[in-house]
């Protein structure tokens, strides 16, 4: 299966990690030779109550047996698409009500720009300096990481770049701007938070000058910081709020949320001013719904707090110079790129599936299923402390 995955499969990269799945269940993935990797990861934070959960594989199957794809969006009330966008709208703080479901973050951070634009009716959109949204052409062209923008150039025009958490950059926000596009918490970057009161600054100026603030949710949101969306912990309400990867179950979803009235505009002038013909496809929705409803259940919101306080107790290493983040979303910071990788790389040997970060080569990913027990979280520390050590005494 290997060879034909390098051979017919096109990849994103020259040297993929190549496992050759057999199954998964739980916090753990199984090779074909039948050997258990405990999964810090997740599948990069989107597997939030983890491999195979009963609620979700009852939730596909019994939508399966109902009815598959039927329409494109927008045109049939389907009863899994009525409710999660109901359920999202009573977790959600006012005025945050009408959402939009697509297929993937991507493609909602692209809707949310396009929203921004038709609401304002202006064209300039700023990011941040090492944000990271997706790889479609609306999102890539929030990041200004020049090589990996460089080659597909020319991109979507109109984009200026702040700095993440700088005070003196919001006065770039003006008139001109018709959304501000921002990380709850920094992902690519080093899972980098918000300093005290910088995203309600953010706010506070885009309603000055009438700009809409866009908070993207991808990662930090559904349960993974302690509150169901990352912004909770912040004192602001987004314009818009983007979301994807763990509000699926594992299933390949997205999201933008605003308010009625902002929503309704991409109806008219002109008419499907997004459009997509799998966005709240059926059983994707009902996954989705059951995710949603398993979280709130069994209070995982509440735990990712306490499982964060276990591991920050275990992660201490001279090689872990600090962990960042917040609850589940987390990152060991290494002194190098280079003691990262061979801490990924070894991990994997050893049982143990951690991954890197887009932007900051020193830090190693930790972010798994929000259903990860805690015994199960000492094992994986365990782990990768033994592993610390094994690279600290051939660097001593």
């Amino acid at each position: 299966m290997k060879a034909d995955f390098l051979k017919y499969q096109a990849q994103t990269t020259p040297h993929p990690l190549a496992m050759e799945v057999s199954h998964a269940k739980g916090s753990y993935i199984y090779d074909t030779s039948g050997k258990a990797y405990l999964d810090f990861v997740a599948g990069v934070s989107a597997t939030s109550v983890g491999h195979g959960h009963p609620n979700v594989l009852k939730a596909l199957r019994e939508q399966s047996e109902k009815y598959l794809h039927v329409m494109v969006y927008g045109e049939y009330a389907q009863s899994p698409a009525v409710q999660l966008t109901r359920l999202l709208a009573e977790l959600l703080p006012a005025p945050l009500e009408q959402t939009y479901l697509v297929n993937s973050g991507t493609e909602a951070i692209d809707g949310a720009m396009k929203l921004a634009r038709r609401v304002t009716g202006r064209k300039e959109i700023i990011s941040a300096n090492q944000a990271y949204h997706g790889n479609t052409f609306g999102a890539l062209s929030l990041m200004n990481y020049e090589e990996r923008v460089a080659p597909f150039r020319p991109l979507v025009g109109g984009i200026r770049h702040i700095d993440y958490n700088s005070f003196e950059h919001l006065e770039q926000i003006t008139s001109q701007t018709a959304g501000v596009v921002l990380e709850t918490i920094q992902g690519g970057a080093g899972f980098i938070q918000p300093v005290e009161g910088w995203l309600s600054a953010v706010k506070k100026r885009c309603e000055e000058v009438g700009a809409l603030l866009i908070l993207d949710e991808i990662q930090p949101g559904f349960g993974r910081t302690g509150t169901f969306f990352g912004f909770e912990n912040y004192n602001v309400i987004p314009d818009i709020v983007v979301m994807g990867k763990g509000m699926g179950g594992g299933m390949p979803i997205g999201a933008f949320t605003a308010s009625t009235a902002h929503m309704q505009l991409l109806s008219n002038n002109p008419k499907l001013g997004h459009i997509t013909t799998f966005g709240g496809h059926p059983v994707i929705a009902a996954a989705a719904l059951a995710t949603v409803q398993t979280i709130l259940d069994e209070k995982l919101m509440e735990q990712a707090l306490e499982k964060e306080k276990l591991m920050r107790s275990l992660l201490i290493h001279p090689l872990i110079e600090e962990v960042r983040g917040k609850g589940l979303m987390l990152a060991a910071m290494t002194p190098s790129a280079e003691i990262t990788s061979q801490a990924i790389l070894q991990a994997q040997d050893e049982g143990l599936i951690l991954f890197w970060l887009l932007f900051e080569s020193r830090a190693i990913r930790i972010t798994p299923p929000l259903t990860i027990s805690n015994e199960e979280i000492e094992k994986g520390c365990r782990t990768l402390i033994q592993v610390l050590d094994k690279i600290a005494s051939k660097l001593s």
